[in-house]
């Protein structure tokens, strides 16, 4: 099976230079290639009885035309290529909108680059040796698996000015030898709260904290702030560092938060049921964006997928539109016009 790994490095000055340096270069091949590919799609649209779709340029042809390109790692600027062509391909495939620019100040930056022959490995707990950027300085705060084979590794950089490196390894996974049985009271079911995060079916509630409420005011202070600073200036540079700084710790909190929470679910059941409902939908049509957006009810579910299947376990994800809410759990009867204030059979008087 394939499981990335998420850690933190620390790049001298001339190694920062030079990851810079291959964010702009990704970010150029990507931006170039797509206005040529964009030209040839408007021309085609404009005319479709002609074919004008062409292949996309090589990437020797652009290290002819801009030398500056051979100075970073070329695997990262294939990855760029391989991005675009499938952004491409989920357009064409109805998923997505058409492909955008990457914006220098506004897009994530990052980079990929492939191992070969043994270019990405990790010397010690200490140091982990890169293409192009050679050794450099890891906190490897978790071990990767033995005989695990790199295949990939990922370099990106926070808006607070902090580097992680993302490791793609292959491995094969043991099975385990103990027998996992699916009673009724090793399965639990778990349904979104908007107040409390999420309530299980014994009906116990985790009571989330609510991180970004409690940062709320202290980050409305520093946006009021950063909106009055002069754009260039070095103290709107300084007071958007500040601002980052606050938006990042109520998510570091939630996301410890998260996987504390998930890691005790995970040991206690064999089994979890979850409701597969779009949580970007209830933010935007339920006016609730902040609340469930800062509950994290998603990632939650991403994170009981993969811990519970590491432990040979499921996580069972129910239609949203199967009528959970309306059927009785006694004679299993649907009430199609249930209310929201009717909680139990008493309230229908039929007991």
């Amino acid at each position: 099976m394939n499981k990335s790994f998420k850690y933190r490095i620390y790049p001298n000055n001339e190694q920062v230079k030079l990851i810079e340096k291959t964010f702009g270069c990704t970010r150029f091949v990507f931006n170039h290639i797509l206005s040529l590919r964009k030209k040839v799609y408007e021309e085609h649209i404009a005319n479709p009885f002609i074919n004008k779709i062409k292949k996309y340029p090589k990437l020797s042809c652009l290290k002819e035309e801009f030398e500056w390109l051979r100075e970073v790692d070329s695997l990262a600027l294939c990855h760029s290529v391989i991005a675009l062509k499938r952004a491409y391909t989920n357009f064409f495939s109805n998923r997505t909108s058409f492909p955008k620019f990457k914006s220098k100040h506004f897009s994530k930056k990052s980079y990929t680059t492939n191992n070969q022959k043994g270019s990405i490995r990790i010397i010690n707990k200490n140091t982990i040796r890169i293409p192009k950027l050679k050794n450099m300085k890891i906190k490897l705060h978790r071990d990767i698996p033995e005989h695990a084979t790199i295949k990939s590794a990922t370099i990106s950089k926070t808006s607070t000015g902090k580097y992680f490196i993302l490791i793609l390894v292959f491995y094969i996974k043991s099975k385990s030898n103990k027998l996992i049985t699916h009673s009724r009271d090793s399965v639990i079911g778990l349904d979104y709260s908007s107040s409390s995060l999420i309530v299980d079916s014994l009906g116990n509630q985790c009571d989330y904290p609510k991180y970004y409420r409690q940062s709320e005011d202290k980050l409305n202070k520093e946006q009021r702030k950063l909106s009055n600073r002069k754009k260039g200036g070095k103290t709107r540079e300084k007071q958007r560092m500040k601002v980052a700084k606050t938006h990042e710790k109520p998510q570091n909190q939630r996301n410890d938060y998260l996987h504390k929470l998930s890691i005790k679910i995970s040991k206690a059941y064999s089994s979890v049921i979850v409701e597969d409902i779009d949580m970007k939908e209830i933010s935007a049509h339920l006016h609730l964006g902040k609340a469930t957006m800062d509950n994290g009810f998603g990632i939650l579910r991403r994170l009981l997928d993969y811990k519970l299947l590491d432990q040979d376990k499921l996580l069972i994800k129910v239609n949203k539109w199967f009528p959970s809410s309306k059927l009785c759990s006694h004679c299993h009867n649907i009430y199609s016009n249930l209310k929201l204030d009717v909680r139990t059979c008493v309230d229908l008087q039929i007991i």
